[in-house]
């Protein structure tokens, strides 16, 4: 994980693992570090892989430690994905939008909103050898 933050939610975890937020939080909760609420336990706290960053009531006020909580997912049986492989996966879902695909109900500019910052650059060069019009800046469309 050399690259990224020290620090991420579990939706931005789970995507270096190519899991939903959802299966990295139930990871973490079969490991013991997060409650039945979706929080983190005290041995997540203890152990430095979690942080509360704001009401305690609210489960995207926590953040995760991606060295402690990735060595955990990784004994778990999880890998991480390439930077290319999810460079490509974005690029197709936005290929896929922009051109108008009935099963999917969003469009390609709520979905660059989701796109990690660090990728977008990568992931316009991949959509411009797709000759794809479609391109994103900044979490911002440009198409």
């Amino acid at each position: 994980m050399a690259a990224s933050p020290t620090w991420m939610s579990l939706t931005d975890l789970g995507r270096v693992y190519g899991i939903s937020a959802i299966h990295c939080g139930r990871a973490l909760k079969n490991n013991g570090w997060r409650d039945r609420f979706g929080q983190p336990t005290q041995g997540a706290l203890q152990a430095g892989a979690a942080s509360i960053n704001g009401p305690l009531n609210h489960t995207n006020s926590s953040l995760w430690n991606t060295k402690i909580c990735g060595a955990l997912l990784e004994k778990t049986g999880y890998h991480q994905i390439s930077r290319a492989m999810r460079v490509e996966q974005w690029a197709l879902l936005l290929e896929a939008i922009a051109e108008g695909c009935p099963s999917i109900d969003i469009t390609a500019d709520q979905m660059a909103e989701e796109i990690p910052e660090e990728l977008i650059e990568d992931i316009n060069d991949e959509l411009s050898s797709k000759n794809c019009l479609f391109r994103i800046k900044a979490n911002k469309v440009i198409a």
